[in-house]
């Protein structure tokens, strides 16, 4: 039994059920369709919104508490999401499978972290997007959330060599007010990156 399936075992949605702020944002912004992939998703919350959003929407996460609270949820708004049992060490990404990716406070050691953007950067389909909202290493002094470990923070520069060949449609590095259920509250240092796979 791992850590996060014993946190996700409370009755409560401890990062809330409304979307994160910065992918709510963004889908506005994209008006994304088709098929979406919503890694390392806790909860649900994200990926809800998503399918309410009208895509079509498959989460991972290892935690079954956690993809037991997103059918929960999915059901409470009338929408569906495909929930797998996925450990990103051993996760299979199939090339050109998505028309978006999205990634919101997924927080691993470096070695997967890497191998994880990989994954992402050969899954979304041309055309598609990856969208995500991380810790910056700059974090732990803010305390409002996210890993205690800066090895498992993120540094600008993993995004931008990953993707160093995608349209980078956006990119922040800096300071945001994050209020996501019991965990993430008040001011926090974030990276936000919105890239676009080339169509050809």
């Amino acid at each position: 039994m791992n850590h996060w399936h014993t946190r996700f075992q409370a009755s409560e949605y401890i990062y809330g059920t409304e979307p994160n702020e910065f992918l709510a944002q963004s889908q506005k912004k994209l008006k994304l369709t088709g098929n979406a992939l919503a890694i390392a998703e806790g909860e649900g919350r994200n990926a809800v919104f998503l399918a309410q959003q009208g895509m079509n929407v498959t989460t991972w996460d290892y935690a079954e508490a956690g993809l037991a609270k997103t059918r929960k949820l999915a059901a409470l708004r009338n929408v569906e999401v495909k929930t797998e049992l996925i450990d990103l060490n051993e996760a299979t990404w199939t090339e050109n499978s998505w028309d978006e990716i999205v990634c919101v406070f997924g927080h691993f050691p470096k070695e997967l972290r890497m191998k994880t953007l990989q994954g992402v950067k050969a899954a979304v389909k041309p055309g598609g997007y990856f969208v995500s909202e991380v810790y910056s290493v700059y974090q732990l002094p803010y305390g409002s959330g996210g890993p205690k470990d800066v090895e498992l923070l993120y540094q600008p520069e993993e995004f931008l060599q990953a993707f160093s060949d995608w349209r980078i449609q956006h990119f922040f590095m800096g300071e945001v007010v994050r209020n996501e259920g019991a965990l993430h509250n008040g001011l926090s240092h974030v990276i936000q990156f919105i890239g676009q796979k080339p169509k050809s």
